[in-house]
């Protein structure tokens, strides 16, 4: 069954069980591993070096390109295998693990994880497990769903460790382009001008001589879970596509806009399923994620081409992209995500950024990390790659959540990560604020009018208006400003009680 798969002849005597891989990751290992947002991750060797740790502990550096699927990382955790893990993760094991400081966790921005290993700001990385649709004949590997950082992986780990996926259509060979630009101080300049623009081979080149280990898997992806538009996200995706129409009728965009990058979740999927019931033609995508939006536009003759690091999508689109790969093959690209996430490349193409916010502040300082300033969530991923870097930064939240106990508009945000220098606009399901050519005591204005749940604007109204008296060009009542948050962790709610209000 993978005499199609392995083409370089002699690698396939080193096909073995994913434990006697596993037995090749020794303690306190730095361990590179595919994977990113779910797909294309290791789905036989880390499972497996989990199990061995129940029997026998051990401890890793992981690092992946985001998160995995399968319960990975809560295997991973549960087996206490890791004591150190970057640059992101959505599992909720890992993240009580980490948020109890037993496994340390490192918040990078997408793009840089590459950086700190090249640079060797980072430990060198000893093995690295990448998941592939086949080997060829040269050695050089042809990724399955998602490219993330394997491509670095491969060419800076001692050892490389291979799992062959037979439930990936070959026809994904082609769909990739693996673009390396070399280390400082000679790095190579990234020629892309548009999504479509294709400036690399179609596979991960890699010494064979590294290849240590060949597991034959058979395991899809894990699916991603898509939450139909509700009131809210619906609400927020009309503010927006509104405000997309007014910048087309001022001449500052054309009806088919300018790449856009989204981020993942429910808000994000509902933002861009909402262009399918508009007027704009001939989009065009340079994101990290192909979501079921995505796709649905593309079929939709909406977009005409979407580039990302991976597909991440529900289990109906999956089965349906995979056994019609040929409708996308003009249509979809899968790069390294130091690519997809390049500034350079962001800035030179002028693309749209849209990423949601766990909070946001009265001046537009975002907040998308962590709850209550203190608890991870899942962390920054790329959204500050692409926000620092964006023609427009955009960032959605819904005004109030928990039956209104909470807003995610506050006095001042509890953790920063998009600081207001980087945020263009903003929307709720209250409104839109755009932040642009505003200085801090416009921008609380627009915000608090536009973007705030009717329950607490009032209240920040007079926060506010309280501060200015204070002075200052960005005015705060420091002894109030996270009263809020102080307010939930004791009460459960940011509401003022009955007696604080009569007071």
């Amino acid at each position: 069954m993978y005499q199609d798969r392995i083409l370089r002849r002699e690698l396939i005597d080193k096909i073995v069980t994913a434990d006697q891989a596993a037995a090749l990751i020794k303690d306190q290992m730095v361990v590179g591993s595919s994977g990113f947002t779910k797909a294309g991750d290791s789905k036989a060797v880390l499972p497996a070096l989990a199990s061995r740790a129940q029997a026998k502990p051990l401890h890793i550096t992981l690092l992946t390109g985001a998160s995995l699927g399968h319960n990975t990382d809560a295997a991973l955790t549960t087996s206490h295998v890791l004591s150190r893990r970057m640059p992101f993760q959505v599992d909720p094991v890992l993240r009580k693990s980490i948020n109890a400081g037993e496994v340390m966790f490192i918040d990078h921005h997408l793009y840089e994880t590459v950086e700190q290993l090249q640079n060797k700001h980072l430990p060198p990385v000893d093995i690295a497990v990448i998941e592939v649709t086949k080997i060829e004949e040269d050695g050089s590997l042809v990724p399955t769903t998602s490219v993330g950082n394997s491509a670095h992986f491969a060419a800076l780990a001692q050892q490389v460790i291979v799992e062959v996926n037979l439930s990936m259509p070959l026809g994904l060979s082609g769909l990739h382009d693996i673009f390396l630009t070399g280390g400082y101080p000679e790095r190579s300049i990234i020629p892309i001008t548009s999504p479509s623009s294709r400036i690399g081979r179609t596979s991960i080149p890699v010494d064979p001589e590294k290849i240590v280990a060949i597991v034959i898997t058979n395991i899809p992806d894990s699916p991603a879970t898509v939450v139909p538009p509700d009131v809210k996200t619906t609400a927020i995706a009309e503010y927006l596509l509104d405000f997309f129409k007014n910048e087309v009728k001022q001449g500052r965009l054309k009806k088919s806009l300018l790449p856009l990058q989204a981020g993942i979740g429910k808000v994000a999927n509902a933002v861009m399923s909402g262009f399918l019931k508009s007027d704009y033609e001939n989009l065009t995508m340079y994101s990290e994620v192909l979501q079921d939006s995505t796709f649905e536009l593309i079929d939709a003759g909406k977009m005409t081409y979407a580039s990302a690091s991976s597909i991440t999508v529900s289990e109906e689109w999956y089965h349906r992209i995979m056994d019609n790969l040929n409708l996308y093959r003009d249509k979809v690209v899968l790069r390294p995500q130091n690519i997809s996430n390049a500034p350079e490349v962001i800035r030179r193409m002028g693309v749209i950024g849209i990423n949601t916010a766990i909070e946001f502040d009265i001046y537009g300082n975002v907040n998308s990390t962590h709850l209550s300033g203190t608890h991870m969530m899942n962390g920054i991923g790329g959204s500050g790659d692409f926000a620092r870097n964006a023609f427009l930064s955009i960032f959605v939240t819904q005004a109030a959540s928990k039956e209104n106990a909470i807003s995610h508009v506050v006095p001042m945000a509890s953790h920063v990560d998009h600081t207001e220098h980087d945020v263009d606009i903003l929307v709720t399901d209250q409104g839109l604020a755009d932040l642009r050519g505003l200085a801090p005591r416009e921008r609380a204005k627009v915000i608090i009018a536009n973007c705030v749940h009717p329950d607490y604007r009032d209240e920040l109204k007079s926060y506010y208006e309280r501060a200015c008296q204070r002075g200052g060009h960005t005015p705060h009542v420091l002894e109030e400003a996270f009263s809020w948050h102080s307010r939930l962790a004791t009460t459960g709610s940011m509401k003022k009680s009955l007696t604080e209000l009569s007071y």
